[in-house]
């Protein structure tokens, strides 16, 4: 079934964007109702039908998905799907999510919307695993629905190590990237190794397309200047493609044309439409697996302030997730919060590389920074944590070179296909084996 699909314009008030979410609401309870799912959750009387009825029922979690592995939640007939793919959730159990092609374009329109344009004169480099996780398949498809060409970079494998990015960022004319905010970071520093400027050396690089970290306006605004380009963010998950992305103000915006968003209160039970609380939410053009009020468990902060931008959408921090708070000292502790102070240190310190562990009573804090710079940055790393934080900490500094090893940006590992037959000065022991 083709969709036919909100684009941005065709909208011009919030009351408008209601509307448009109003009349696809029905049709997204009937794919629903197809599902094992929730035909059991539904019961034996009349489907749902009406946004009143969406507003009513219970929330769908993620563990409502690994107890249908793998497809309890399919809607349509096996034959129709176009992919399988599964999160990079570490909760041991599988957390599965399928496509069809007519998904797949919904999916691939909401990821280009990017202000920053994607054309056919774009080469994108993706940075993200093209396994079982969506992200790389996503920004390809999205890339080649604009005509441009995709470098499949991958994420960390053996056959892509950081010397052969430098070389395809700097050799291919790269104009856009596709990452975690972790990597352009990564990136820099083996750059500097091969001998490379980062904000001289590449100048096709227009900018670089982040998401799947919290990413704080400090690392936002260092990554910016080290590379000389703007950062437009992304956010959204496997189990639903893109939900949000920045518009030309630099705020980021939830896709709300194509998704109903909530704010659910783990403490109150209560749900709203804006506020902060943990990110809720029902994809409205999903027809192989409806999710209703689907928990993503982010915690987030949702507003419907008017943006100059005019595309009247709802705006969204993300925060990250409430599991990965510490507590030190009895107070809480949260990377997303450590992370701004760290990278708010003065850049010619250039501190990139840190770590922390939340010890009952102290915060341990390592970062990699050169002799020269360690009088003024621990100092003033401790007192800006023991002042935002309120948490006794230590700081130690570690050489450059520790927590990222110069052997991890240099390496250019020798990638062997299976051999069975060798030579006499051969090690047959690797016969069969990748390494």
């Amino acid at each position: 079934m083709q969709h036919t699909l909100p684009q941005l314009g065709d909208w011009h008030s919030l009351d408008e964007l209601r509307d448009l979410q109003l009349k696809q609401v029905p049709q997204v309870l009937a794919w629903a109702a197809r599902a094992p799912f929730y035909r059991e959750r539904f019961g034996s009387g009349a489907p749902p039908s009406t946004p009143e009825d969406l507003a009513s029922l219970p929330l769908t979690g993620k563990q409502d998905l690994r107890d249908r592995y793998p497809f309890g939640m399919l809607a349509v007939e096996r034959s129709r799907l176009a992919t399988y793919h599964e999160s990079s959730g570490t909760a041991g159990a599988a957390t599965p999510s399928y496509y069809t092609a007519e998904d797949w374009i919904d999916l691939a329109d909401r990821f280009a919307r990017k202000w920053v344009g994607l054309t056919a004169d774009d080469t994108l480099f993706v940075r993200t695993p093209y396994a079982l996780m969506i992200t790389g398949h996503l920004a390809q498809a999205a890339a080649r629905s604009r005509g441009a060409t995709v470098v499949p970079g991958d994420y960390r494998s053996l056959a892509m190590p950081y010397t052969r990015v430098i070389r395809a960022l700097h050799d291919l004319g790269v104009t856009l990237t596709w990452s975690i905010p972790t990597e352009p970071l990564m990136w820099a520093a083996a750059a500097r190794e091969a001998g490379y400027r980062p904000g001289e050396d590449f100048p096709h690089l227009r900018a670089l397309f982040l998401g799947g970290e919290p990413l704080t306006p400090a690392r936002r605004k260092r990554i910016s200047s080290t590379w000389k380009v703007p950062v437009v963010e992304e956010y959204g998950s496997t189990e639903t493609g893109s939900l949000a992305g920045e518009c030309p103000e630099g705020r980021m915006h939830l896709w709300a044309d194509r998704l109903l968003c909530e704010v659910y209160s783990p403490r109150t039970g209560r749900l709203s439409p804006e506020g902060r609380g943990q990110f809720v939410v029902t994809p409205l053009f999903r027809e192989a697996m409806p999710l209703l009020r689907y928990n993503l468990e982010d915690d987030v902060e949702i507003s419907y302030e008017a943006c100059g931008c005019g595309w009247h959408l709802p705006t969204i921090r993300v925060l990250g997730r409430p599991a990965l708070e510490r507590t030190v000292g009895g107070r809480p502790v949260t990377q997303y919060a450590l992370e701004e102070i760290v990278f708010g240190l003065p850049a010619t310190y250039e501190v990139m590389f840190w770590r922390a562990r939340a010890e009952s009573s102290t915060l341990h804090v390592h970062i990699e920074v050169a002799e020269a710079h360690r009088a003024g940055a621990v100092p003033e790393l401790t007192a800006a944590i023991t002042r935002e934080l309120g948490v006794p900490c230590e700081v130690t500094p570690l050489e450059p070179g520790t927590l990222v090893p110069r052997e991890v940006l240099t390496a250019v590992p020798d990638v062997v296909k299976p051999r069975t037959l060798l030579g006499p000065d051969e090690d047959w022991s690797q016969a069969a084996l990748h390494r």
